[in-house]
């Protein structure tokens, strides 16, 4: 199942200061792509101002063909192994993203957005990396009354990349719908994931499958040598936590220094830096007949610009009917902690 929408019909002035109070700028969130979630589109709000998910509906973005006519113009890695991608050093930062509607189409369109990702990266290859994530969002769907979604998630990923530990919370209109506990590490025949919520559960997955840092840290990587189409089955302990992806990363031409110079928080602080425009979609695990069958599309898909060294910026999420924008308003580089 794709990921999930926050559906909220924004009141005046008083719900618009409560959702910004409820905003700490201290409030720690990741920018990976695929903590953008959002709750159903189709969580009606009912009478009397009770909420409820109705459905989850799968957010599908570009189709196959298109990615046919990049893989036959481009160089693409299909690694089979996971060992980190040691040139690459992710700087720590803290980062905030607001986030709005940028185009609303279709007979579903919605009237607004409102939203904000908080971001929180730390640690190095010798002490892991460690995220901490907060998305807040309204949407103004003119149906009733709003709502409120509220997604938290930190996760440690060590710098060899074979443990992974992961939890998050999702509350709806305050009060708890998904919590997710959990985590993986990885031997030369699988990667082992043990759940604890939202229920205890063991399983494992291909060997091969890389932990989101590591899948950053590769398409850089990949990026730095000119690659433009990467593919990789990702484990990201999102959702129920029990979910494996194929992924599909399209990198862009670089935009060297000075090139397209942005406007955002990260302008000045960033001009020294280069950064590729990248496209990354997530498909759902398929049998090999069904992979062979024919078209596949993505389930999810998000469109961003990434610095070398690891922050993001101009993000785009293009939804069937509206596309959301997010401009980085803050950023904050912490101090490099070397390995000893």
């Amino acid at each position: 199942m794709g990921p999930e929408m926050f559906v909220s019909q924004c009141e005046p002035q008083a719900m618009q200061a409560a959702f910004i109070g409820r905003l700490p700028e201290s409030a720690a969130a990741s920018i990976l792509p695929r903590s953008c979630i959002f709750v159903p589109r189709h969580a009606a709000v009912r009478s009397r101002g009770e909420a409820r998910i109705m459905n989850n509906i799968s957010a599908r973005f570009f189709s196959l063909p298109f990615l046919v006519v990049a893989l036959s113009a481009a160089a693409v890695d299909h690694p089979a192994a996971v060992p980190p991608a040691d040139r690459v050093l992710l700087a720590p930062h803290r980062a905030i993203y607001d986030l709005k509607l940028s185009k609303s189409h279709g007979s579903r369109g919605i009237e607004g957005i409102r939203g904000r990702i908080l971001y929180d990266f730390s640690g190095n290859a010798c002490e892991g990396f460690e995220l901490k994530f907060r998305q807040v969002s309204e949407i103004d769907s003119g149906e009733g009354k709003p709502a409120l979604s509220d997604l938290r998630s930190s996760t440690w990923e060590d710098g060899d990349a074979k443990k992974f530990r992961f939890s998050s919370e999702n509350l709806f209109n305050e009060r708890a719908t998904d919590i997710v506990d959990g985590q993986a590490e990885r031997s030369a025949r699988a990667v082992a994931v043990r759940l604890t919520k939202p229920k205890q559960k063991d399983f494992t997955v291909p060997s091969g499958a890389v932990f989101p840092t590591e899948h950053m840290r590769r398409i850089i990587a990949a990026a730095r040598e000119g690659k433009s189409v990467l593919e990789f089955q990702v484990y990201d302990g999102s959702e129920t936590g029990d979910k494996l992806y194929n992924t599909l990363t399209v990198i862009g031409r670089p935009i060297a220094p000075g090139e397209k110079t942005p406007t955002d928080a990260g302008a000045k602080t960033l001009a020294n830096l280069s950064r590729w425009p990248v496209t990354i979609s997530y498909f759902d695990k398929v049998d090999e007949k069904a992979e062979q069958g024919g078209e596949q599309t993505p389930v999810y898909s998000i469109g961003f610009e990434l610095y070398e060294n690891g922050v993001s910026r101009a993000l785009v999420l293009a939804y069937p009917d509206f596309t959301i924008s997010g401009e980085m308003t803050s950023l904050e580089l912490k101090t490099v902690k070397p390995c000893p």
